[in-house]
């Protein structure tokens, strides 16, 4: 069995204090796994304290393999230490150490003492890999950290908040939960199955009306994602329908159970989209532009209009018209990795369609900026500063993955196979200047798409 041993170290602007205690809450782990090669807590007893344990559900590229973790070694503010217990590898032994640098500062080091099973075949087969792929990991860990805690840091010295989240299983609200809890904020779910005894979850049903808030103790800021996907299958006249009164319905029942409250919330975070604004060519739109004509203009005008409850009884709401949301993790990104990927990815129809993208880290940073920015209200425009067209995306994602992109899907395809959402989806230009964010001084992770397209591959 070869040993071999891999390090990364990084200054980050916060106290060690600040910094050991992130790593010791809910959620760390899932906001240190990259999107590209996620992993599933399934089970997890102790903290990051001696004799704490952790399964992990995992994969190794299509294969899936349970990892199980035990923590050996924990020394408050200084290092904690966790070994394999089973798990694809001979050996592995992470060392995680922090090292004060001044009062508002310190060094991580991450340090993997590891062994490939199968020496020397293992090493000559895999070693290379398994080095780069510890360097995306560590790197992205890093990163990730290094934003998140710059993030709260406004909070320092506040009390914690107290969320109810709707949609928190989702795409979003799945990063989201963790990105509050390593803050050290409580999360309630709302879930639309039983709620889970070892979880702060209660049941609601927005299509029967069933939502009761009065067992949660305080509830200070809500965040409602939830709603019908719209890019999965044709808009049928009942795929419409779902559509909207996922939307309308459960927005209203929120706004008016949470209106009812006492003391009620100080705010809403209520989830929108660009889709309101619709098709606009070229034309660079601001929160201040109107409602375009389209099936999905409406839905957005009528989900915003459904939170009116909230504000007349004096709930700071805020509509997230969010865009396009990037991220391996799923959505439309995921969606048109894999082409993209195997070379046979292009462009739609003519390319000169504007989209209003945003990495999904920024989503979560925009909502967390509209929580504690107590200047924020109405509709804020959740996309970058820098739109670009299909055409240039399309270009930047295969650059990123190294093929070429030289197909295109006429829009006379797209309509014969996605109909009415293909036409306002996919072939719709959008864009959409965030005015609002960018006047109260929020600071995009990743405004530019090659860096976003990079950061979310692992190849910064």
């Amino acid at each position: 069995m070869k040993k071999e041993i891999f390090i990364k170290r990084s200054r980050i602007t916060a106290p060690v204090e600040t910094v050991f205690k992130w790593h010791s809450r809910p959620g760390a782990l899932e906001r240190l796994s990259p999107p590209w090669d996620p992993v599933c807590v399934m089970e997890r007893k102790g903290g990051i304290r001696k004799g704490a344990k952790v399964v992990l559900k995992m994969k190794a590229g299509p294969v899936p393999f349970k990892w199980i973790a035990e923590h050996t070694e924990y020394k408050e503010n200084r290092l904690f230490r966790d070994r394999q217990v089973k798990g694809p590898l001979a050996q592995w032994i992470h060392t995680h150490k922090f090292e004060p640098d001044g009062p508002c500062a310190c060094f991580l080091e991450d340090r993997i003492d590891y062994a490939l099973r199968f020496h020397p075949f293992g090493n000559f087969f895999a070693g290379h890999n398994v080095r780069n792929k510890l360097e995306r990991i560590f790197n992205y860990r890093h990163t990730t950290l290094a934003r998140d805690i710059a993030a709260h840091l406004p909070m320092t010295g506040k009390s914690p908040l107290n969320v109810l989240v709707s949609g928190a299983s989702g795409i979003l609200g799945s990063a989201l939960v963790p990105f509050l809890t390593t803050g050290g904020h409580r999360v309630v779910g709302l879930v639309r199955r039983k709620p889970v005894p070892e979880k702060e979850e209660i049941y609601w049903n927005p299509v029967s009306g069933h939502l009761d808030l009065n067992e949660l103790g305080g509830i200070d800021t809500v965040v409602h994602l939830a709603g019908e996907n719209i890019g999965q299958g044709r808009w049928t006249e009942k795929k419409k329908k779902r559509i909207l009164e996922s939307r309308t319905k459960g927005t209203a029942l929120i706004a008016r159970k949470v209106a009812e409250l006492d003391p009620r919330p100080r705010v809403l975070v209520c989830a929108s989209a660009i889709g309101y604004y619709g098709n606009r060519g070229d034309r660079m739109l601001t929160e201040k532009d109107g409602p375009g004509d389209d099936f999905i203009s409406r839905v957005c005008h009528e989900w915003e209009q459904a939170a009116a409850p909230a504000i007349e009884k004096g709930i700071r709401v805020v509509f997230l018209r969010i865009g396009i949301s990037l991220t391996p993790a799923g959505g439309a990104f995921a969606k048109l990795l894999p082409p993209f990927q195997i070379g046979i990815g292009g462009k739609i129809g003519t390319g000169r369609q504007f989209m209003s993208w945003i990495e999904a880290d920024d989503v979560i940073g925009a909502i967390y900026h509209s929580i504690i920015n107590e200047n924020l209200e109405g509709p804020v425009n959740v996309v970058s500063p820098n739109p670009v067209t299909n055409l240039e995306f399309t270009e930047t994602l295969g650059k990123a993955v190294s093929r070429r992109t030289p197909f295109s899907i006429p829009e006379t395809a797209i309509k014969i196979a996605f109909g009415e959402m293909g036409k306002e989806i996919l072939l719709s230009s959008t864009r959409v200047k965030p005015e609002k964010l960018l006047k109260t001084g929020y600071r995009f992770r990743n405004p530019n798409i090659e860096g976003t397209i990079s950061h979310l591959l692992g190849k910064l």
